[in-house]
């Protein structure tokens, strides 16, 4: 069980963005979705969510095809955080997570004043250590708060999987740090697009390495973080070091000459 991705493949106007990619993730897993800008990281995840269609291909989550369920049962399923997933009107923190809770209304214009949705914000809230920012307004809080309680919402929807794009974009370290350590304490299955390297050799259980929209390589942070494969996608040298804590690998890299 968990997401099964069989020879997807999508194109825009006869341009290819993503070019048969395969592989398969262990239900509870953590996997770093990496490669140059342009790879196809971005239409990946959307093709996962169901939000896109693949023009062939498959893909299944818990055994279930993705393409086969309406949008609400998707939704309920899966949750995608895509880039600056703002809201664009003055809402409290408490709303805004209740904005997770849509694909699981009885009606379509029904309230969220029941005990349960509330109830599940605020466990949502309290797992992404916000609880404490319930009652502030959306506009008033930094960067990292916005984006753990914008990971809420999407907890809020209760998913199988998580999606997430680029989650730390515009962060400083602290909060990247602190903001994928709870990722990861989360116990979903989730996918997480990444640029640095070292964040998602660090948090990731499993890597798929993009490159020209096709799937380059894929396994462990070790198996697939090595400098040769480093330097065919990325075009630098660099060298790989044992973090002196976990384990896992640390890239160095070489100043350009």
């Amino acid at each position: 069980m968990g997401v099964d991705l069989d020879r997807l493949s999508f194109a825009i106007d006869g341009a290819p963005i993503l070019r048969d990619v395969s592989a398969s993730l262990p239900t509870g897993t953590v996997t770093g979705l990496l490669g140059p800008n342009g790879a196809g990281k971005s239409t990946l995840l959307r093709l996962i969510a169901g939000i896109d269609t693949a023009d062939a291909g498959s893909v299944t989550l818990d055994g279930v095809t993705i393409g086969s369920l309406s949008r609400r049962d998707a939704a309920r399923r899966i949750a995608l955080l895509e880039q600056n997933a703002a809201p664009s009107v003055e809402l409290t923190v408490l709303e805004v997570v209740l904005l997770g809770r849509i694909p699981h209304r009885t009606k379509l214009m029904g309230s969220f004043s029941g005990h349960e949705d509330h109830a599940v914000a605020f466990d949502a809230l309290a797992a992404v250590g916000a609880g404490a920012l319930v009652d502030r307004s959306w506009h008033t809080l930094s960067g990292g708060q916005q984006q753990r309680v914008q990971i809420a919402r999407a907890m809020a929807q209760q998913p199988s999987l998580l999606l997430l794009d680029e989650p730390t974009n515009h962060l400083d370290v602290s909060a990247q740090l602190s903001l994928l350590g709870q990722v990861r304490d989360l116990g979903v299955t989730a996918i997480m697009a990444l640029h640095d390297l070292n964040l998602a050799s660090a948090y990731c259980d499993h890597i798929l390495l993009l490159d020209g929209g096709m799937l380059v390589a894929s396994g462990t942070p070790a198996e697939v973080l090595t400098p040769e494969v480093i330097g065919n996608v990325y075009g630098v040298e660099c060298f790989i070091l044992k973090h002196p804590r976990g384990g896992h690998p640390v890239i160095v890299y070489s100043a350009a000459s």
